[in-house]
């Protein structure tokens, strides 16, 4: 594919609507305006997935060999892989303990450890009672 149109990731996120639309697959830029009417999984999926490497989006679906065939004839040239921004990892910001009431932890430690003692003390108690009552 010597010769080929390299276009950057600025370039092609501008083809983005419904008259326009083109998507970066495995390192290729695809023109598929034309096909989004005749997409099985609707036109929607396919413009979600402009303006980014779409590869994964791709993958994950699990085409079929005939609609991988399909691809070259919307082939319009290649990405240019160094404007593509890398994938950072998620990491959840970091969050304060949080602790509604403001209760000291200790006292919350020690209820936790109390209430089921007397829950089961209660209990036990009970079932004494019981017991030496039908005695």
């Amino acid at each position: 594919m010597s010769g080929s149109k390299v276009y950057t990731l600025e370039e092609v996120a501008k083809h983005n609507t419904k008259d326009d639309c083109w998507l970066v697959i495995g390192g290729k830029v695809y023109n598929v305006t034309k096909f989004l009417e005749d997409h099985p999984g609707g036109d929607d999926v396919l413009l979600s997935s402009t303006a980014k490497d779409a590869t994964d989006d791709f993958e994950d679906v699990g085409h079929s060999t005939t609609a991988r065939a399909m691809m070259d004839e919307y082939l319009v040239g290649e990405i240019d892989a160094a404007t593509i921004p890398s994938k950072v990892k998620y990491t959840p910001p970091k969050q304060p303990h949080y602790n509604q009431d403001k209760t000291p932890e200790f006292v919350i430690k020690i209820l936790q450890f109390l209430v089921p003692l007397a829950i089961l003390g209660l209990a036990v108690a009970v079932r004494i009672y019981t017991k030496s009552e039908s005695a």
